[in-house]
C-alpha cells in the first residue's frame, strides 16, 4: 500500500483499546471466580490470541452485540489442560504472560507462533520460570515452538529483573498468583505498571515499595482469590502515537484523539514530542478504572532535533519507530541511545527503521544501542519503497506516517500485520482526511 502527501488533518478520533490492558483484562478475568465485563477491549489479532488461549484452558469468554466482553473465570489454580497447541500468532505479550500463568499450574501447554514470533528469544522468561519449577522443551535458541509443564505447587521466586521488561515482570507475578508464599520482583528501572494496578483491582494482595533511587520492589502473596471486575479499557497510547505524530508533521493540522491512556509509565512519547516543540494539549483529564485518561489536542508544529535521556526508553519503547519519523522531519540532528530492547521486538526495529529511512532519503547512522537521524528541517521526505517491514506492525504504521509528509509517497510492502494491534488504522487516517 502507498501513502502519499496529505492535506491538513482535522477531526476527532478514538484509537483502539490499550493492548497491554486488554491482554491482562482477559487473563485476570479468566482467573477470577464469577463474571467480569470488559468494555473497549482491543479486538486485534494479538488480543484475540489471548482470548482463544484462555478459552482453551477453561474460561468461558463471550462477546455480546454491543461489543462488551463477558468472562466467566475458573479461579486461580483452575486452569485446565489445553487439548491443542496454543497459537500465539504474532503476540509476544500473550506468549510470555501466559507462560507465567501456566508455570504454577499442573498442566502442560505447547506454544506456537508465526514466523516473526518464532524468531523472538524466550530465555528471559523461561529462565526465571524454571526457578519456580516449570519445565521447558524449546526450539533452538530458546524460541518457539516450545512446550512447558507447570509446577504445582510452584516455588516462590525472589527475582531482580536483569532487563527492563514489563513482560518478564508480569510473567513472574502471574506465576506467583498460584504459588504458596511471597513472590518478590525487584525492578531497578520502572516499566509499565498495568499488571500491578490490575492485580490490586482484582483483589490480589500486592504491595509496591519505591526506594529513593527509583527501584520498585513488588511483593505478591500467593494462592490469591481474584474477584470479578467491570473494566473499561482506555485508548492505547502506543496506537495514539501514529495520528499524534501525523498531526504534528502535516502542515495546518489539528486533531483531537479521545480517551487516551496517560499512565506515566507509558507517556514518554508525549514528553519527547513536547520537548521537540510539539503542541500537544491534554484536556478532560480523568481516571477510569484506576488508569489516568485524557483527550489529546495535537496541532501541527515545527519540531527540533533531540537527544533524549536513555532512561526514558521503558516509557515509550514501542513508540520509538514513529519517534524516528518525527526526528527525520525535524530541524537538526536527533540521537537516540539505550534502545537495546528494540533489537528483539517483532523485528530488529533499529536496523529495520534505519534501512527504511535511508530508502526514503533520510541520512541515518545506526548505533549498537540506537540511531542518529539528520532531520529534513521540515522539508518533505523524498519517499520511495517498497519498505521491508519484516512483519512488524509498528514499522508499517511508522512509514505510513512518513508517507504523509513525502514528495513521492511511501510504499509499504505488507500492511496486514497492522491488524495485530490497530485494525482500524487506515480507516482512521481516512477519517482525518489523509487518504482519499
Amino acid at each position: 500500500m502507498t501513502f502519499t502527501t496529505a492535506p491538513a488533518l482535522s477531526g476527532s478520533v478514538a484509537v483502539p483499546g490499550d493492548k497491554s490492558i486488554s491482554h491482562r483484562s482477559l487473563m485476570l478475568s479468566a482467573l477470577a471466580v464469577g463474571e467480569s465485563r470488559v468494555e473497549g477491549l482491543l479486538e486485534g489479532e494479538d488480543v484475540l490470541a489471548t482470548a482463544a488461549a484462555m478459552r482453551a484452558m477453561g474460561a468461558d469468554i463471550q462477546r455480546d452485540e454491543d461489543g462488551i466482553w463477558h468472562i466467566h473465570g475458573v479461579g486461580v489454580g483452575g486452569l485446565l489442560q489445553p487439548q491443542e497447541a496454543l497459537d500465539m500468532g504474532n503476540s509476544g505479550t500473550s506468549t510470555r504472560l501466559l507462560m507465567g500463568l501456566v508455570a504454577s499450574h499442573g498442566i502442560t501447554a505447547t506454544f506456537v507462533g508465526d514466523a516473526s514470533l518464532s524468531k523472538r528469544p524466550m530465555a528471559r522468561v523461561t529462565e526465571p520460570l524454571s526457578r519456580v519449577g516449570a519445565r521447558f522443551t524449546t526450539s533452538p535458541g530458546d524460541r518457539l515452538p516450545l512446550t512447558m509443564t507447570g509446577a504445582c505447587p510452584a516455588v516462590p521466586l525472589d527475582y531482580v529483573l536483569p532487563v527492563a521488561s514489563a513482560q518478564v515482570k508480569s510473567a513472574i507475578l502471574l506465576a506467583g498468583l498460584n504459588t504458596p508464599g511471597i513472590t518478590r520482583v525487584v525492578e531497578p528501572i520502572p516499566t509499565r505498571d498495568h499488571s500491578e494496578r490490575m492485580l490490586k483491582g482484582f483483589g490480589a494482595d500486592l504491595d509496591v515499595e519505591v526506594q529513593a533511587d527509583g527501584t520498585r520492589i513488588i511483593t505478591l502473596k500467593g494462592e490469591a482469590e481474584l474477584k470479578p471486575q467491570n473494566i473499561v479499557v482506555p485508548g492505547d497510547p502506543s496506537s495514539a502515537a501514529f495520528p499524534m505524530v501525523a498531526a504534528l508533521l502535516v502542515p495546518g493540522s489539528q486533531v483531537t484523539i479521545a480517551n487516551v491512556g496517560l499512565n506515566a509509565t507509558r507517556a514518554g512519547l508525549i514528553d519527547l514530542l513536547r520537548e521537540m516543540g510539539g503542541s500537544i494539549e491534554i484536556i478532560n483529564a480523568r481516571e477510569v478504572g484506576g488508569e489516568p485518561v485524557g483527550d489529546l489536542v495535537v496541532t501541527a508544529s515545527a519540531l527540533n532535533g533531540v537527544e533524549p535521556d536513555p532512561a526514558r526508553a521503558p516509557s515509550m519503547i514501542d513508540e520509538y519507530p514513529v519517534a524516528f519519523v518525527a526526528a527525520a522531519f525535524a530541524h537538526g540532528r536527533s540521537i537516540f541511545r539505550g534502545l537495546d530492547e528494540l533489537r528483539v521486538k517483532e523485528s530488529d526495529r533499529i536496523a529495520t527503521m534505519a534501512t527504511g529511512l535511508r530508502a526514503i532519503g533520510v541520512t541515518v547512522e545506526e548505533l549498537e544501542d540506537g540511531i542518529i537521524i539528520e532531520g529534513s528541517g521540515g522539508q518533505p521526505l523524498a519517499g520511495g519503497g517498497p519498505i521491508a517491514t519484516k512483519l512488524d506492525h509498528r514499522i508499517a504504521m511508522s512509514f505510513a506516517v512518513a508517507g504523509l509528509v513525502s514528495r513521492d509517497g511511501v510504499t509499504i510492502d505488507d500492511m496486514r500485520p497492522v491488524a495485530t494491534s490497530f485494525p482500524t488504522f487506515t480507516t482512521l487516517l481516512q477519517t482525518l482526511g489523509a487518504i482519499a
